[in-house]
C-alpha cells in the first residue's frame, strides 16, 4: 500500500490539472486491488487512464525510459517546499528539515519500487512493458530544453537505483543546487501574465540560443554588461543597466547572450512590457525570496510625452519605501538615450515655463536611475564588412569576399542600412538562395 498520505514535506503538488492526479489514482488503485473493494473492471479503465496520462507527460517533456519513475521525478524537481527552496544554488542544508526529508523520501523509495508486474496480474492488464522503456522521438519536449530533459531522465535512473535513503537525498539534493528546483529553476526566461488568481510569471519555452561570442564587434560594450552581470550573479554590487542606440545593433541579443552565459550561475531573465509596468511591484515579490539572480528585461522601451507608465518603473527602480531586493536588476535596451521623447518644441515650451529645470529633470530622471549606460552605435562599412564575412564563415557560405562585399553593400542600400542586424538579414537570403538552388 502507498502512504503517500504520510508525506510531510514533499506533501502538496502543483501540476497541470490532466496530469496531478496520477499519484492518487495509482495509490486507490493499489490499495483497492489489495482490498478488492470495488470491481476489477471500474480499475482497469482507471488504470489505463494513468497509463495514457504517463504517455501524454512523455510528450509534453520528452521522456524517456520508465514513465513510471519519470512521473516521480517529475514530481521531486517541481515540488517547490522548504528544503528544495533551501537546496537550490546552495547545495546541502543543515538542521532538522533532513530527517523530515528522508522520511518522505523512503517513501518515494516504495513508489520507485512500485510492482507493475504484480499489479497488472490482478488487474488482468499487460501494457506496463510499453512504457517501462519508453523511446521518444528526437527532439519532442515542448516544455524543457534538451540539456534539462537530459538531466531529469538521468535522475530518474539514480533514483531508480539508489541503494538507500541517503544516496537518494544525496541525487535530490546535488539536482537542487546544479538546476534549481521548480519552474523559477528548470527555465531561463519568463513573462508576465494575469488569471484569475492575479500576477503569474509564465516559463518561455523556447529561447533563441544567442551566445555573445555571435554578436561580432562591440567588445567594450560587452565587456561592460559582462563585468556588470557577473559582479551581479556573483552576489557583489551591480547597477541596473541600459544598452541604447541605434537599430539592429545587437542591444537584445546581448541580453540573450547574457542569459545563456549565466544561466548555469542562476541567473534568470524575467520580459515585462510597458503596459504591465503598475504589476512590477508583485512580480518582485514572487522572486525576492529565492535564490536565484532575476534580470527585468524591457526590449525597446521608450515612452511618448503623454505616457505615464514610466513613473511606476522609477518607484521600483528607485524611490519606493520598499528596497529593490538585491537579488533583482534591470536591464533595458532603447533606441533612445534619455527614453522619453523629446521634440524641438519642448524648448518653446520651456520658456514659458516657471520652472524649467524640474521640466527637463523629470524627463530625464528615468534615465538617471539607471547606472550603466552602455552604448551599441551603427558599424561603419569597414565593421558592417567584417561581421558579413565572419557571419559568412560561420555558416560555410563559399563566396570569393569580392562578391560577398559586393552584394551584401547592394543589400544594406536596400534593406536597412549598416548595421548587425542587416548582416544576418543578408546572410539568410544567401542561406535561403543556397537551399533553393539545390
Amino acid at each position: 500500500m502507498f502512504r503517500i498520505d504520510e508525506l510531510i514535506v514533499y506533501r502538496e503538488y502543483e501540476q497541470e490539472q490532466e496530469q496531478d492526479q496520477v499519484l492518487n489514482d495509482m495509490a486507490f488503485i493499489v490499495e483497492e486491488t489489495e482490498t478488492m473493494g470495488m470491481p476489477v473492471s471500474d480499475l482497469r479503465g482507471l488504470y489505463f487512464s494513468c497509463i495514457h496520462k504517463l504517455t501524454e507527460l512523455a510528450g509534453t517533456y520528452g521522456f524517456e525510459g520508465n514513465l513510471w519513475h519519470s512521473y516521480l521525478t517529475w514530481l521531486l524537481v517541481n515540488n517547490e517546499n522548504v528544503f528544495s527552496h533551501a537546496s537550490e544554488i546552495r547545495g546541502e542544508v543543515d538542521g532538522s528539515i533532513n530527517a523530515l526529508v528522508e522520511h518522505d523520501y523512503e517513501i518515494f523509495r516504495e513508489l520507485y519500487a512500485l510492482n507493475f508486474e504484480a499489479l497488472e496480474e490482478k488487474l488482468g492488464a499487460h501494457c506496463f512493458f510499453m512504457i517501462a522503456d519508453y523511446v521518444n522521438a528526437p527532439q519532442s519536449s515542448k516544455v524543457f530544453n534538451e540539456r534539462i530533459r537530459d538531466r531529469i531522465c538521468e535522475l530518474s535512473e539514480k533514483l531508480a537505483g539508489a541503494k538507500d535513503v541517503h544516496e537518494f537525498k544525496e541525487d535530490m539534493t546535488s539536482f537542487y543546487k546544479d538546476f534549481g528546483v521548480g519552474k523559477l529553476g528548470l527555465h531561463k526566461a519568463f513573462r508576465v501574465a494575469h488569471d484569475e488568481d492575479g500576477v503569474q510569471i509564465v516559463p518561455i519555452t523556447k529561447i533563441a540560443h544567442v551566445h555573445l561570442d555571435d554578436l561580432v564587434g562591440y567588445e567594450l560594450a560587452k565587456k561592460k554588461l559582462i563585468e556588470n552581470t557577473e559582479a551581479f550573479v556573483q552576489g557583489r554590487k551591480a547597477n541596473n543597466c541600459l544598452l541604447f542606440g541605434d537599430a539592429g545593433t545587437g542591444k537584445s541579443s546581448s541580453i540573450k547572450g547574457i542569459l545563456n552565459e549565466y544561466y548555469d550561475q542562476g541567473l534568470r531573465i524575467i520580459e515585462v512590457y510597458k503596459h504591465q509596468f503598475q504589476d512590477l511591484n508583485d512580480v518582485i515579490a514572487q522572486v525576492k525570496n529565492r535564490n536565484y539572480r532575476f534580470i527585468i528585461y524591457m526590449d525597446d522601451l521608450s515612452f511618448e510625452e503623454f505616457e505615464i507608465e514610466y513613473k511606476y518603473l522609477k518607484a521600483v527602480i528607485e524611490g519606493g519605501l520598499e528596497r529593490k531586493p538585491e537579488n533583482v536588476l534591470i536591464y533595458a535596451t532603447s533606441n533612445r538615450r534619455h527614453l522619453i521623447r523629446e521634440k524641438f518644441s519642448d524648448k518653446e515650451e520651456r520658456r514659458d515655463d516657471l520652472h524649467t529645470s524640474d521640466t527637463v529633470q523629470e524627463k530625464l530622471s528615468l534615465a538617471y536611475r539607471f547606472g550603466l549606460k552602455i552604448y551599441f552605435g551603427s558599424p561603419s562599412k569597414k565593421e558592417f564588412q567584417n561581421i558579413v564575412r565572419v557571419l559568412a564563415d560561420k555558416h560555410g557560405i563559399t563566396m570569393s569576399e569580392e562578391e560577398l562585399f559586393l552584394k551584401a553593400n547592394q543589400w544594406e542600400l536596400q534593406y536597412g542600412g549598416l548595421s548587425g542586424r542587416t548582416a544576418q538579414q543578408f546572410i539568410d537570403h544567401l542561406l535561403g538562395q543556397e537551399r533553393k538552388d539545390v
